[in-house]
């Protein structure tokens, strides 16, 4: 068996898979389960490519292997298509609907391609909707036989217990700040030391979070959101500056990218924070954790959201005196 290339910091994944497919006696459904960005799907489109691999039969890259289906939530729109087609950038639908399973269902009454053995990921399995949760349990309760099922759970918590006591789980453990910086060292040759030290602790343990850190340019409104939580913002000119840092016609990702590390930040400060404090944190935690699931489907006003991302902060900056 061709083992692939461990993933950094995730070894005693691949141990257990690997384990697992010597041991003759692969469970049929696995439940890949961590924070967001620490190469859950990655690992789970390298394990289905060992997994369907027939010795002497070549085989494709993953993403168009015959017998690896993919679900993932797709294009919001024709024009999202267009752009995925084009790889551009685009919007998607908020779940993984109950009419994906089915058709994926249906591809499982016939036989795999290439070998005995067919894998079928979903990420994430978090935005499965209710109907596509119900319709995916008949097929962990009675898999069909050659079938293997690898579930992303960014927070496994928060699905059906009968959904997860049908899964052998595989836990994904955040990176330390050495792993990361070798990370983005290895990707991003060309970034300086300070972006890359910024990237590392915007991370908070995941290597994907680092990498879109630097792609995105994101460094100065880092900057900008903690001297906010730092100093606070009495003349709004602070909030300037993340207008200016964030830009003048931000899209949806570039918002939620600046959610996502203020709430971070707002997160890191709770921890640190004396206790009288940490309540006023909690609560603005929870209200950037509102506006950031409200960024991708609701209309909004890309200035008035900078505004109100940059006031969640200031009304919980660090008290004086």
């Amino acid at each position: 068996m061709s083992e692939t290339p461990k993933l950094l910091g995730h070894e005693a994944a691949w141990n257990s898979w690997h384990a697992a497919m010597r041991s003759g006696k692969m469970h049929h459904a696995w439940l890949l389960a961590g924070k967001r960005g620490l190469g859950k799907a990655s690992f789970a489109l390298s394990a289905a490519a060992e997994l369907v691999a027939e010795p002497g039969v070549p085989q494709p890259e993953p993403l168009s292997h015959p017998d690896i289906i993919l679900l993932q939530r797709p294009p919001a729109t024709s024009d999202d298509e267009k752009k995925r087609d084009e790889g551009k950038p685009f919007n998607r639908k908020r779940n993984i609907s109950v009419d994906q399973i089915r058709t994926m269902q249906r591809r499982l009454t016939t036989r795999p391609t290439l070998g005995p053995r067919r894998a079928i990921i979903i990420d994430a399995s978090d935005d499965l909707e209710k109907s596509a949760v119900n319709a995916l349990l008949k097929s962990l309760e009675e898999p069909p036989q050659g079938s293997f099922f690898l579930l992303v759970a960014h927070r496994p918590g928060g699905l059906l217990p009968t959904v997860r006591s049908r899964c052998r789980q595989l836990r994904f453990h955040t990176l330390t700040d050495m792993q990361i910086e070798e990370i983005v060292a290895a990707r991003e040759p060309d970034v300086g030391i300070e972006t890359r030290n910024a990237a590392v602790e915007a991370a908070q343990g995941s290597p994907g979070a680092a990498l879109s850190f630097v792609e995105d340019e994101l460094a100065p409104i880092a900057r900008e959101l903690r001297a906010i939580m730092r100093h606070g913002d009495p003349d709004f000119t602070r909030r300037g500056a993340l207008a200016s840092a964030i830009g003048a016609r931000p899209d949806r990702e570039r918002l939620l990218a600046s959610v996502r590390l203020a709430r971070d930040i707002c997160a890191e400060s709770a921890r640190m924070a004396p206790r009288a404090y940490q309540a006023r944190l909690i609560d603005t935690h929870g209200a950037l954790v509102k506006l950031g699931a409200e960024i991708p489907y609701a209309n909004f006003d890309a200035g008035l959201t900078v505004v109100e991302i940059g006031g969640l902060l200031a009304a919980a900056s660090a008290p004086k005196g």
